[in-house]
C-alpha cells in the first residue's frame, strides 16, 4: 500500500513539475510557483541555503537575477525531473534519478494496474497528443540525478508517515496557490486529504486517493482522455493555405482586379466557411460554446473557405485553409425572424460564418445547432411576448418545425431542459446588446420558470466578454398581445393619485439602491468604463448624478430574485392556529380641560347618574357626537370615537366610547383614503378629560341609483380634508379583514346605546349552549331533559345529527389502518443509486398521511343537564347523549372498505356516548336511506352536510344488521323512496305536511346573469353552474383554444375572443355589437362578474417606480377593477394565484381593496386550498369576494375533506399582521381526503404518447368519486385520455423511477442501458467533491460540475446520455413532470382534468399541450361550486330577511 501510494504522489508531483514547464511564464514566476510546490519537502540543507539567499536578496546583497539563477541551480539539484519527463511508452512510468527508483516506479506502475482500487495519475493514459514527441520540446531530453543525496522523490514514502498538522490537511502544502486554471479541479481534490497521525497513515492515504483520482482529461478542452467518443483531427489536405495567405486569395476578394482588396476593408472581412473543424492544439475535436474560448483556450479550424455572397455549402470554388484561429470569439445572429440563425467565428483577421461541417465534426456540431436553434426561438417569442408563460414556451417549441438541413426533425420540453444553461446564456447577451431601455428578457415570467426549473446559473459567462451576440433591429412587439388599460375614471384616479404620491417619495429617497448578490462572476467584474452609466461615474469624469451600476454589471441573479421575492411564499411545516382576536389597547393621553354638566341627569342606575350633553372647554358634546383623543405617541394620529353614553360616579366624568379605525389601520394601509373610517366591534369607558375635541363623522351611504353610477366621471375625494371631517361607509372586522355595510341595530335607548357592546355580547352568548323546551320525566332522575338547545346561532333537536371532533369518542373497532412505514431504504448501494443520499426526510409531498380523520358524526339521543342538590338542572353544563355512526373506515374492513363506498355513507350504531355541547363542530341530516322520498343521489345533492345509512354496524360481532327501529328518523320514518320501496306515511303525517308546506314556501333562487372575464376553458363558471347560482351569459377569452372549449361547454355563452380592453372601450363609447357583430353586455345586464386576471405584466417589477409604475397600472387587474366599477354587478369574484395576496408587499392587495371600497362594494379576501373542497392535488388560490350594498357578503365556504396539514397553511401577512379566512374548522373537514386512486383507478391503461381522442373506459366506475365525475348520463366513451410523447432518454429514465409513494429522479441508478431508440445510456462521471454534500459511504465523489465546490459551474456540454439527469438541476429535474403513480408515463389530459374536479363530460380544444394548459389554468369547479353554495346562502338569507320585514309591515297595517 505505502509503494502505491508513493507512487501516486510521485506522479503527481511530477505532473504539476511539467504544467509548470509548459506553462511558458517567466523565471520568476517560475521559480517562485516550485517553491510553493515543493519547499516544505526540501532536505535541512537545502532550505538552510534557500533561507541564505532570501535574507541576502532582500538586503540587496544579490540581486533578483543572481537570487533567481542560484535558485534554480539548487532545485536542479534537488528535483532530478526539472527538465523534462520521460516519455518511454510508458504509462506513468517517470524516472525517479537513480536505476532502483526507476524500476520500482514500473513495477508500482504494474502493481496499480492490476488493482482496481490503485490510484492513476493525471498522465496516467496515453493519448496521440500527449505521446506526440514534436508538439513537447521538453519531452526530447531527461535529466537524471546519479548523486547519493537522497532526491525529493525518492523521500516521498517519508510523507506518508509524516504527522497530520505538519501537512496541515494537504497532501501537498501550496497546492492551492497555483493558478493554472486545467488543474484547480486536481488541487482542489488534494486539498481535502486528511493522514491520520497512527501506523494505518499509508493505508489511510490510499483510500482517499484511490477514490478522489478523477479520470485523465485534456488539459486543453478537458474531454476525458478515455472516452471513447473522443476524437481527433484528421489532417489537412496538402493544398491548405495559412489564413493569412488564404485571405489574399483571389477567389475570395469582392473586388474585380484588385490586388489592394484586402487592405481596402475598413473592418474585418466577412466570409463563409464549410467543411470546418473545430480542433485544440493537442488535436482534439471539440465544441467552441462550451467555455473554452471565453477562458483563453486556444482552438483552431480547418475549412474551405468561401465568398461572403457564396450560399452553396459545396467544396467548389472555395480555398482550403488550416489551422485557423486562434478564434477569438464566437457570436450569433438572425434573431429577427429568419428561418436560421447565423453563427460565426472572429479570429485575429476575420469573421466567418458557418454553413456545413466536415463528417467527422458533425455530430458535435448538431448538437450545437441544436442549442443555438432553440434560443433563437426562445428569443424572438419572448422578445413579441413577454407576458407568456412556460406553458405558452412549450407550445411554440413543439410546435415548430426546424429549418431544413438540420439534423434533428423535432423539438420537446426535454431538448429545451438539456440546453437551458445555453439558452439562458444567450439571452442574457441578447439583453446586454440591447438598448438600456428594453425591457430585459431575462425576467420575464416564462424566464424565470424555466432558471428554476432548470437550476441555471445566471452570469456565468457574461464578464468573459468573449461572446457576443449581434443585436438585431428592435423586433416589433406581437398585436395579440394586451393593449393598453381600458379604465373607469374612478379606478384611474385612484392608482394615479397612490403613485404619483408614492414616485414623489420615491424621488425625495433617491430610490432603492441597486444591491449585487457579490458571488457571481458579473458582481466580480470590474466597471466597464464605456457605457453610459460608466460615462456619469465621477471615476471616469463624471457628475455621478445618476448613482446608476455599470450596465455590464447589473446582476443577474439579483434581478430574477427581486422579481421573484414576491411570488415565493414557502409552504410551512404545520398549519398556522387561528390567532386569538385582541383588542389592543390605546395608550391615550389626558388633557387639562374644563368639564361641566348640561341639564339634568336623564337617567340614575345606582352610583351613575347619565347625561344627555356635556361641554369641554366650552365646546358642547351630546350622546352620538364624534370626538378626537390624542395618543401617548405624537406619531399616532388622533383616535376617533362616537360618544355612547354620558355619565358621572365614583371615577369622575366619563363617557362610553365607540371607536373608529382609521383607513390606514386597517388592510388597505396606506392605500386607504386618509379621511375614511370604519365602524369596529371595540368599545370601552374612558374620562372625558381624555377628549382632545370634537370631530364631525358622515355616513355615505349608497346612493338610490348606484348600480347605475358606473363609469362616470366622479370625484376621488368625497369630502375636504378641513382637519375635523371624516367619513365611513363600512363595518371592518379587523380578525377577517371584511368591509359590511354597517349592522343595523335598533336601539334600546338612545342615550345608553353601544352597537358594539351589543353585538359582543351576542356573539359571547352565542358560544354558551342554552338549553329550551324542558321534557315531562320521572322525578326520581338526577338529569333534566330539554328537546332542543341553541348554540353558536343555531337550533339542535333531538333526532338531529351534529358533527364531533375525531378525539370526542373512539369505535369498539380499532381498524387496521396503514402504518406510516419509512419509505427511505436504510442499506442502498450509493455507487448504484449515486443520488439517493438527497431523500433524507420521510416526508413525501402530496402524501395524506399526515391529514387528520374526518370528524365523527353522531345523532341526539338526549339533551340534558344535570340536577344540583336542590334538584334544580344545572344549565350552565348542558349534556347531549349520542348515537354513534360509524364510517366505512371505522369498521374491522378498515380504509379499503371506504375507497368503494359513498363519501357520506355511514352505519348505523347502537353504541352510545355523553359529550359536552361544546364540543360540537355543526350540524348536519342523517337519514336512512329507504325512508327517503328521493333517490340518495338526489338526497345527497342536495346539500354537503347530508349522510344516509342503509345498515347498521355490531363491533362485537364485526357484522353488518339491518338497522333497529328507532335508528329511523322520526321525520322521514315510513316514506320509503330513498331504495323504491313504499311503506306509507306512518305516524307524523301532520309534521310531514307542515314541513313540506315550508319548504314549499322557502324562496328560489333565480340565477344571476353572469359575465366570466380571463374565463380559460371555463372552472369557475362550470363550478357556479354546478351550484346552480349563476348563468354565464358572456365570457370573454383571448386564447383561441380555450374559448373554443368555453364555447363547446356552454353553447348559450356568448364568447368574445378579443382583448378585454377593447370590448370595454366599445361599451362604454356606447357601442351594442363588436366588430363580429357579437352583442356586447350593457349597464344593467350583468349581475355577476368572476375572473381570474393574469398578473405577468407586473408581477415581475421589483419596485413601484416612476419607470415601471405604469406597467402596473396598465395591468389587466385594473382592466378587470374599471368591467367590476361600469357594470357594477351584485356579487364580484377575482380568483388568482395565492401569492397575489403578497405581490409588491401586499400592495396590489391593497389597491385591489382601496377600488372595490371606493365603488361601495363590500368585500374581503382569503386563501383556500382547492384540496378541501374535494380534489385530489394540493392547489392554494386567492379569492377577492365583494358584494354590492343591499346583498350580504358571503363568508368562504368550510372545508370539506380534510387534507395534509403542510398544505392547509392559510393565513396572510400584511404589514405584519396576520389575517386568516373566517373558516371555523381549521384543518377538519367532514368527509375523507379524496386521492389520486380515486381519481384515475379505473382509467384504462396507456403508453407515453397515446394519441387516441376517445376510446372505451373498459370497466365500471370504483369509487364515489368516479361515480360523480363519469356523471349521470351514460357515456360509454372516455375523451382525451391522451399523453405527450417523450424522447427516449425521458422515458427512459420513467422506466427506471420505482412506483413505490415518494419516488423521484433520487432513485435512478447509475447505468448504462438500451433505449427505446436502440441508443445506449451512459454512467454519469462524479468527478468533483461536493462541499455541502461530502462523500458516499463509500469514499466515492458526489459532484459533476465544479459548482459542486461553491465556485461558478465551469461544466462542459453534457454529451453524456445519463439516466441520472444532469443538464439541469438534480433537485428540480422532474419538477413539473407528474408520473402516474402505477404506470411509467406523465399522466394525461383526462387524469389532469379529474384532479382539477372537471367531469369527464367536459370537452377540451386544440392539441395535447393546449388541452394540458387549459386544465392547467383553470379553477377547480369543486372549489368554485363551494363558492357559489356560499353565495346562493348569502341570497336566500337576504330573501328570507325580506320576506320577513313584508311579514312584519302587513302585520303593523292589520293592527292599526
Amino acid at each position: 500500500y505505502t509503494r502505491t501510494v508513493v507512487f501516486t504522489l510521485r506522479s503527481y508531483f511530477v505532473y504539476r513539475l511539467q504544467k509548470l514547464d509548459e506553462d511558458g511564464s517567466s523565471d520568476e514566476h517560475h521559480v517562485k510557483e516550485k517553491l510553493k510546490l515543493v519547499q516544505d519537502f526540501l532536505h535541512v540543507d537545502a532550505q538552510d541555503q534557500l533561507t541564505s539567499l532570501e535574507e541576502k536578496m532582500k538586503s540587496s546583497e544579490i540581486s533578483m537575477e543572481v537570487y533567481i539563477s542560484k535558485v534554480k541551480a539548487l532545485l536542479g539539484k534537488e528535483l532530478p525531473l526539472e527538465n523534462g519527463v520521460e516519455q518511454n511508452g510508458r504509462a506513468n512510468g517517470f524516472s525517479n534519478g537513480s536505476h532502483d527508483d526507476e524500476t520500482m516506479g514500473v513495477q508500482e506502475e504494474e502493481e496499480a494496474v492490476k488493482s482496481p482500487t490503485a490510484a492513476k495519475g493525471k498522465g496516467g493514459r496515453r493519448s496521440k497528443s500527449n505521446s506526440d514527441t514534436k508538439k513537447s520540446p521538453a519531452s526530447s531530453r531527461v535529466t537524471r540525478n546519479s548523486g547519493k543525496q537522497p532526491t525529493i522523490m525518492s523521500m516521498f514514502s517519508r510523507v506518508c508517515k509524516r504527522k497530520s498538522e505538519d501537512l496541515n490537511g494537504e497532501a501537498v502544502n501550496g497546492v492551492s496557490d497555483v493558478k493554472n486554471e486545467d488543474d484547480i479541479e486536481e488541487s482542489r481534490e488534494e486539498k481535502r486529504l486528511k493522514v491520520e497521525p497512527d501506523e494505518n497513515t499509508s493505508v489511510t492515504f490510499l483510500f482517499c486517493f484511490s477514490f478522489q483520482t478523477p479520470p485523465p482529461k485534456c488539459p486543453d478542452c478537458r474531454q476525458y482522455l478515455d472516452d471513447s467518443d473522443l476524437k481527433f483531427f484528421q489532417g489537412d489536405p496538402d493544398n491548405a493555405l495559412d489564413e493569412p495567405e488564404m485571405l489574399t486569395d483571389e477567389r475570395l476578394s469582392l473586388f474585380d482586379s484588385n490586388e489592394d482588396g484586402f487592405e481596402s476593408y475598413e473592418e474585418l472581412p466577412q466570409h463563409k466557411i464549410t467543411n470546418f473543424s473545430v480542433y485544440d492544439k493537442r488535436g482534439h475535436l471539440c465544441p467552441f460554446d462550451a467555455g473554452l474560448i471565453e477562458k483563453n483556450v486556444e482552438l483552431y479550424f480547418s475549412c474551405v473557405v468561401k465568398p461572403i455572397y457564396d450560399d452553396n455549402p459545396c467544396l467548389d470554388g472555395g480555398v482550403p485553409a488550416k489551422k485557423l484561429g486562434p478564434i477569438n470569439a464566437w457570436w450569433i445572429t438572425g434573431f429577427d425572424g429568419g428561418e436560421k440563425a447565423l453563427i460565426g467565428f472572429t479570429t485575429a483577421f476575420a469573421d466567418y460564418i458557418l454553413m456545413h461541417p466536415s463528417e467527422e465534426y458533425a455530430p458535435i456540431f448538431a448538437l450545437m445547432q441544436e442549442k443555438i436553434y432553440m434560443s433563437k426561438i426562445v428569443v424572438e417569442f419572448l422578445q413579441k411576448n413577454p407576458d407568456a408563460t412556460y406553458e405558452d414556451l412549450l407550445n411554440k417549441i413543439e410546435t415548430t418545425v426546424p429549418p431544413a438541413g438540420l439534423n434533428f426533425n423535432c423539438f420537446t420540453e426535454d431538448t429545451l431542459l438539456r440546453h437551458a444553461q445555453f439558452v439562458v446564456e444567450q439571452v442574457e447577451s441578447y439583453d446586454e446588446a440591447g438598448d438600456s431601455d428594453e425591457q430585459p428578457i431575462i425576467v420575464t415570467p416564462c424566464m424565470r420558470d424555466l432558471i428554476k426549473l432548470a437550476g441555471v446559473t445566471l452570469g456565468k459567462r457574461r464578464a468573459a466578454r468573449r461572446q457576443a451576440i449581434r443585436h438585431p433591429t428592435k423586433i416589433e412587439k406581437d398585436s395579440k398581445g394586451p393593449t393598453k388599460a381600458t379604465t373607469t375614471t374612478l379606478v384611474y384616479q385612484i392608482f394615479d393619485t397612490f403613485f404619483s404620491d408614492q414616485i414623489e417619495q420615491n424621488d425625495k429617497d433617491g430610490g432603492a439602491k441597486r444591491q449585487r448578490c457579490g458571488v457571481c462572476e458579473v458582481c466580480q467584474s470590474p466597471d466597464c468604463g464605456k457605457c453610459v452609466a460608466c460615462k456619469d461615474m465621477i471615476k471616469f469624469g463624471g457628475s455621478g448624478k445618476s448613482k446608476q451600476a455599470c450596465k455590464q454589471r447589473r446582476c443577474p441573479n439579483l434581478a430574477v430574485k427581486e422579481a421573484e421575492d414576491d411570488e415565493t411564499i414557502e409552504e410551512e411545516d404545520v398549519p398556522v392556529e387561528k390567532s386569538k382576536k385582541v383588542s389592543h389597547a390605546k395608550r391615550k393621553k389626558q388633557t387639562q380641560c374644563k368639564l361641566s354638566w348640561i341639564g339634568e341627569p336623564i337617567q340614575t342606575e345606582g352610583k351613575k347618574q347619565y347625561y344627555k350633553k356635556v361641554s369641554v372647554n366650552d365646546e358642547v358634546l351630546e350622546v352620538g357626537d364624534c370626538v378626537s383623543v390624542s395618543s401617548e405617541d405624537p406619531s399616532i394620529p388622533l383616535y376617533l370615537a362616537r360618544i355612547a353614553s354620558l355619565w358621572e360616579d365614583n371615577n369622575g366624568k366619563m363617557f362610553h366610547a365607540h371607536w373608529f379605525l382609521r383607513g390606514i389601520h386597517t388592510v388597505l394601509g396606506e392605500s386607504s383614503d386618509p379621511l375614511e373610517l370604519v365602524i369596529v366591534d371595540e368599545c370601552e369607558d374612558m374620562l372625558l378629560n381624555y377628549v382632545q375635541g370634537k370631530v364631525d363623522v358622515m355616513y355615505k351611504a349608497p346612493s338610490n341609483n348606484w348600480f347605475m353610477e358606473g363609469g362616470m366621471d366622479v370625484e376621488i375625494k368625497v369630502i375636504e380634508d378641513d382637519g375635523k371631517s371624516f367619513f365611513y361607509q363600512f363595518w371592518y372586522d379587523t380578525e377577517f379583514a371584511r368591509f359590511e355595510t354597517p349592522p343595523k341595530t335598533s336601539p334600546t335607548d338612545e342615550n345608553m346605546f353601544c352597537g358594539s357592546c351589543v353585538r359582543t355580547k351576542e356573539r359571547e352568548e352565542q358560544e354558551v349552549p342554552r338549553v329550551s323546551e324542558p321534557l315531562d320525566q320521572k322525578d326520581e332522575d338526577n338529569k333534566a331533559l330539554y328537546a332542543s338547545a341553541f348554540f353558536k346561532g343555531k337550533q339542535f333537536k333531538v333526532g338531529d345529527g351534529v358533527y364531533l371532533p375525531p378525539e370526542a369518542f373512539n369505535f369498539g373497532v380499532k381498524p387496521a389502518s396503514p402504518q406510516k412505514r419509512s419509505h427511505r431504504k436504510e442499506d442502498v448501494d450509493e455507487d448504484l443509486y449515486p443520488e439517493y443520499y438527497r431523500k433524507s426526510s420521510d416526508y413525501i409531498k402530496g402524501s395524506n398521511l399526515d391529514a387528520p380523520e374526518p370528524f365523527r358524526v353522531a345523532r341526539i339521543k338526549e339533551i340534558f343537564c344535570h340536577r344540583r342538590s336542590n334538584n334544580k338542572p344545572d344549565n350552565s353544563e348542558v349534556k347531549l347523549r349520542l348515537y354513534k355512526f360509524y364510517r366505512p373506515e371505522n369498521t374491522h374492513k378498515g380504509v379499503k372498505a371506504s375507497y368503494h363506498t359513498d363519501i357520506n355513507q355511514l352505519y348505523w350504531s347502537d353504541e352510545e356516548v355523553t359529550v359536552s355541547m361544546t364540543e360540537v363542530l355543526g350540524r348536519c341530516q342523517v337519514e336512512y336511506a329507504e325512508d327517503l322520498n328521493e333517490s340518495i343521489q338526489e338526497y345527497s345533492s342536495g346539500g354537503p352536510d347530508r349522510f344516509y345509512f342503509l345498515e347498521a354496524y355490531n363491533a362485537k360481532s364485526k357484522s353488518f344488521e339491518d338497522p333497529p327501529n328507532h335508528a329511523r328518523s322520526a321525520v322521514h320514518k315510513g316514506k320509503g323512496k330513498g331504495k323504491g320501496k313504499g311503506k306509507g306515511k306512518g305516524k307524523v303525517a301532520a309534521q310531514e305536511t307542515q314541513d313540506s308546506n315550508v319548504d314549499q314556501q322557502a324562496p328560489k333562487v333565480a340565477k344571476y346573469r353572469t359575465l366570466d372575464v380571463f374565463s380559460g376553458c371555463g372552472g369557475l363558471s362550470e363550478g357556479f353552474h354546478q351550484a346552480g347560482i349563476s348563468e354565464t351569459l358572456w365570457a370573454i377569452e383571448m386564447w383561441e383554444p380555450a374559448a373554443q372549449a368555453f364555447r363547446l361547454n356552454n353553447p348559450g355563452t356568448t364568447v368574445f375572443t378579443e382583448d378585454c380592453n377593447v370590448l370595454l372601450k366599445l361599451v362604454m363609447s356606447g357601442e351594442k355589437t363588436n366588430s363580429l357583430g357579437q352583442k356586447l353586455p350593457q349597464k344593467g345586464d350583468v349581475e355577476m362578474l368572476c375572473g381570474g386576471p393574469p398578473c405577468q405584466g407586473f408581477s415581475g417589477m421589483n419596485r413601484f417606480n416612476s419607470r415601471t409604475y405604469s406597467k402596473f397600472k396598465n395591468s389587466l387587474v385594473v382592466s378587470y377593477l374599471s368591467y367590476c366599477d361600469y357594470y357594477r354587478p351584485k356579487f364580484f369574484l377575482l380568483e388568482n394565484v395565492r401569492n397575489f395576496v403578497s405581490f409588491k408587499k401586499s400592495m396590489v392587495l391593497k389597491l385591489t381593496l382601496r377600488c372595490l371600497v371606493r365603488m361601495g362594494y363590500q368585500c374581503t379576501f382569503g386563501v383556500l386550498q382547492a384540496g378541501q373542497y374535494g380534489v385530489a392535488q394540493t392547489r392554494r388560490r386567492a379569492i377577492i369576494l365583494a358584494a354590492a350594498p343591499g346583498e350580504k357578503l358571503p363568508h368562504y365556504p368550510e372545508p370539506l375533506h380534510v387534507f395534509a396539514p403542510r398544505a392547509c397553511s392559510l393565513s396572510v401577512v400584511v404589514d405584519e399582521r396576520k389575517y386568516v379566512s373566517n373558516v371555523t374548522r381549521g384543518n377538519g373537514g367532514i368527509y375523507r381526503t379524496i386521492t389520486v386512486r380515486d381519481t384515475m383507478s379505473d382509467l384504462p391503461e396507456i403508453r407515453n404518447g397515446a394519441a387516441a381522442l376517445e376510446i372505451s373506459y373498459n370497466g365500471e366506475p370504483q369509487s364515489w368519486f368516479q361515480r360523480q365525475i363519469r356523471g349521470t348520463q351514460y357515456q360509454p366513451i372516455l375523451k382525451d385520455h391522451i399523453c405527450k410523447d417523450m424522447s427516449a432518454l425521458v422515458e427512459g429514465r420513467m422506466r427506471h423511477i420505482p412506483l413505490a409513494p415518494g419516488s423521484d429522479w433520487r432513485d435512478l441508478p447509475n447505468l448504462e442501458v438500451r433505449l427505446k431508440d436502440g441508443t445506449m445510456t451512459k454512467k454519469l462521471r462524479y468527478t468533483h467533491s461536493d462541499k455541502k454534500n461530502g462523500r458516499s459511504s463509500t469514499g466515492s465523489l458526489r459532484g459533476v460540475c465544479t459548482c459542486a465546490e461553491g465556485t461558478p459551474a465551469t461544466r462542459q456540454t453534457d454529451t453524456q446520455r445519463s439516466l441520472i439527469p444532469t443538464d439541469v438541476d438534480l433537485s428540480l429535474w422532474f419538477q413539473g413532470r407528474v408520473l402516474h403513480p402505477e404506470q411509467h408515463r406523465v399522466v394525461s389530459v383526462r387524469e389532469c382534468a379529474r384532479s382539477q374536479g372537471f367531469p369527464d363530460t367536459y370537452r377540451l380544444f386544440g392539441n395535447i399541450l393546449d388541452k394540458h394548459r387549459q386544465v392547467g389554468n383553470a379553477v377547480p369547479p369543486p372549489l368554485s361550486r363551494a363558492i357559489g353554495l356560499e353565495i346562493k346562502q348569502c341570497v336566500l338569507e337576504r330573501m328570507k330577511e325580506e320576506q320577513t320585514s313584508e311579514i312584519k309591515l302587513d302585520m303593523m297595517e292589520v293592527s292599526d
